[in-house]
């Protein structure tokens, strides 16, 4: 679990999810053997967190506690969060800080090129808070950063993760045209949670902003992910990979909602590891190029050897 405040006598002002403040606390289900993860430590590691201490960057993997952080650092993989700490949006999921954010960083995309260099990364999964506050919603800042990434390490091969750009016009033309090798953006949930768990976002509004990626540059892969957990039924996930095929989005990626705080939306259940699988075949049905389906499934676990795979799939099919 992590902390809602950064310390016991916080401020208001240093309130990590302010908005969750009044809500009442939810119930913490106990975590069942398949999710249990070695906790974080080794040498690697050690070496990753440094690296991104020294570069003054931020990692989706520790503002988000993802649990596969032990796992991915110990391997020199990072999830680089750019244009700060602080998200615009309060999705009821996610554990981002909220709140105002500082002005952009101009000298952040060369320090990520030259840390991506540094690791020498065959693969790196860029990423972002929303950052609503700013007229084209950061996409030129997202596109400097694709670019220093090919100035400073050109062999290595670029995945983003991107907010949403909602009523940010030709913001997303922007970010495409800096030709990333995977244009990834989360649905996170089925439709009908939208208003309580994803309430700044439009599911539709999400779809099309992939479906774009397709229409303005067939090559780019498109990749997307949802969530488990939160009550939905097999139908309608089952509806959310169809809405992505028909907007020929090519990788889905399907995890275990976990929740980081008692202010944060309830685990409805813990969906075991059979479903998972039968959730894979029935994406894999679909034709998706790539599924990754599994209880510990995140957007960017694997994100390398999972590109590597999306480009045979794509090979084999031609």
């Amino acid at each position: 679990m992590v902390t809602l405040i950064n310390r016991v006598d916080a401020t208001d002002r240093e309130l990590r999810h302010p908005e969750k403040q009044n809500r009442p606390d939810s119930s913490i289900l106990k975590k069942p053997d398949w999710l249990r993860v070695k906790a974080p430590g080794s040498s690697g590691y050690m070496d990753t967190q440094k690296i991104v201490r020294e570069a003054k960057l931020h990692t989706v993997c520790e503002e988000a506690a993802c649990p596969n952080i032990g796992e991915c650092w110990s391997k020199n993989h990072a999830t680089i969060m750019i244009m700060g700490d602080t998200c615009t949006r309060a999705c009821a999921f996610c554990n981002v800080k909220t709140g105002l954010p500082a002005p952009l960083d101009a000298d952040e995309p060369r320090r990520v090129g030259e840390t991506v260099a540094l690791m020498k990364l065959a693969h790196v999964v860029i990423t972002s808070v929303d950052r609503d506050d700013l007229k084209d919603g950061g996409a030129e800042h997202f596109a400097e950063v694709v670019r220093q990434i090919r100035a400073q390490s050109p062999a290595t091969t670029i995945e983003i993760l991107t907010p949403d750009f909602l009523r940010k016009d030709g913001a997303a033309e922007i970010v495409i045209d800096s030709k990333p090798d995977v244009f990834n953006h989360n649905l996170e949930t089925v439709p009908r949670n939208y208003l309580k768990i994803r309430p700044g976002a439009r599911y539709f509004h999400s779809l099309r902003l992939l479906e774009k990626v397709k229409e303005r540059d067939p090559q780019q892969f498109t990749k997307s992910g949802i969530m488990v957990g939160l009550g939905e039924a097999k139908e309608e996930v089952m509806q959310v990979m169809d809405d992505m095929r028909s907007a020929g989005i090519d990788f889905i990626t399907i995890g275990q909602y976990l929740q980081p705080t008692r202010k944060h939306a309830a685990i409805d259940r813990f969906v075991t590891p059979e479903e998972f699988k039968a959730y894979e075949s029935i994406a894999r049905a679909k034709g998706f190029l790539m599924v990754s389906s599994s209880p510990l499934t995140r957007s960017s676990h694997h994100a390398g050897e999972d590109f590597e795979k999306l480009r045979a799939a794509r090979a084999a099919k031609k």
